[in-house]
């Protein structure tokens, strides 16, 4: 199959998936997820795609018991679900090139239609991923994620439900198996008994790695404080000497590269490093089908949101809406660091 959008052919050959154009270019493998972009030329990096975001942040159920006291969302188990017409109907609003989509969920039974919307990505060459709390997580449930999805990662709440889900995962076939930890002054020294756990707990020992998340402070997590760069270094530094896998956020992107500074690999890990990509490359949605820059933006006096369902054309009246033009500017302006919360 080849489609042509505004002078940008895409195609698929062999599960990977090609997006060329004069100046935004991709290829992303959907089975083992390496994904490489330049621009005119190899060494040429977009600050943007101009056809729409590769990967799409879309929430949909804000049902939760965890009651996590760190929650940003504030998610309880009065929430909400959106359903599979609302999800499809702005799935096909998105450009082709879209590549993934991240599913926030709370519950992981909380949305009855989380299946269908998997199944509707497969057929549409969009890789499903998912972020899951632990809870109530079972064997059945287990291998429809692994039949759809190509990285699952369990929020580190409770040691026992987060590894025996983890080794749960694993054990159906899923690869691509996370951690996500927040990081903070009151949850550091968990972070490190997480990594000597990693290292000892034979529930963990073929995990893909633990993914280190900064701090916004938001919903239940206003009273929580950010780590020093210091910190920071000396957290990811020990997790190197301990020999556990780790990856980032996004946001921790800033404290990282001040990391590698010195290091032989610099250029290397810099390659392997995606800044802050809200509206550049990503773009979130909420349950109620509002377009925001990124999930932390949400509720932000000075970002309104955009409804996707009501809008004609996502590429005029979203990515190219001068709201969110003006957002992006100033992101790039700020050399992609976040330009509302003192991460």
């Amino acid at each position: 199959m080849v489609i042509f959008l505004i002078n940008q052919e895409i195609y698929y050959k062999n599960n990977v998936k090609f997006v060329k154009s004069e100046e935004y270019n991709y290829i992303f493998n959907m089975e083992n997820g390496f994904f490489a972009r330049w621009g005119k030329n190899k060494r040429d990096d977009p600050e943007y795609s101009p056809f729409g975001p590769e990967i799409l942040d879309i929430e949909v159920s804000t049902i939760c018991s965890g009651s996590c006291p760190w929650c940003y969302k504030s998610n309880t188990t009065n929430g909400k679900n959106m359903s599979f017409e609302t999800f499809k109907l702005i799935f096909d609003k998105f450009p082709k090139n879209l590549i993934q989509i991240a599913f926030g969920i709370g519950d992981l039974d909380a949305n009855q239609d989380l299946w269908k919307m998997f199944e509707y990505c497969q057929k549409n060459q969009v890789v499903p991923n998912i972020t899951i709390n632990g809870y109530k997580i079972n064997e059945k449930w287990a291998k429809r994620l692994a039949k759809y999805c190509g990285a699952v990662a369990v929020s580190h709440y409770n040691d026992e439900y987060c590894f025996n889900a983890v080794e749960l995962l694993i054990n159906v076939g899923i690869k691509q198996v996370n951690i996500h930890k927040l990081v903070t002054k009151e949850t550091l020294k968990g972070c490190y008994d997480l990594i000597d756990k990693t290292k000892n707990d034979v529930r963990l020992s073929s995990l893909n790695a633990i993914i280190l998340l900064s701090l916004k402070q938001k919903g239940r997590g206003k009273d929580f404080h950010a780590i020093s760069q210091v910190e920071f270094s000396d957290l990811v530094q020990y997790a190197l000497n301990q020999k556990i896998s780790i990856g980032f956020d996004s946001c921790s992107a800033k404290k990282f590269l001040k990391i590698i500074q010195n290091n032989e690999k610099k250029k290397f890990l810099e390659m392997m490093i995606e800044s802050c990509e809200s509206n550049c490359f990503s773009q979130y949605i909420n349950v109620e089908g509002i377009a925001y820059p990124c999930s932390f933006l949400e509720g932000e006096l000075m970002y309104e949101g955009i409804d996707v369902i009501k809008v004609n054309n996502f590429i005029d009246d979203i990515w190219f809406n001068e709201k969110i033009k003006r957002f992006r500017k100033k992101l790039i302006r700020n050399k992609r660091i976040c330009p509302v919360f003192k991460i």
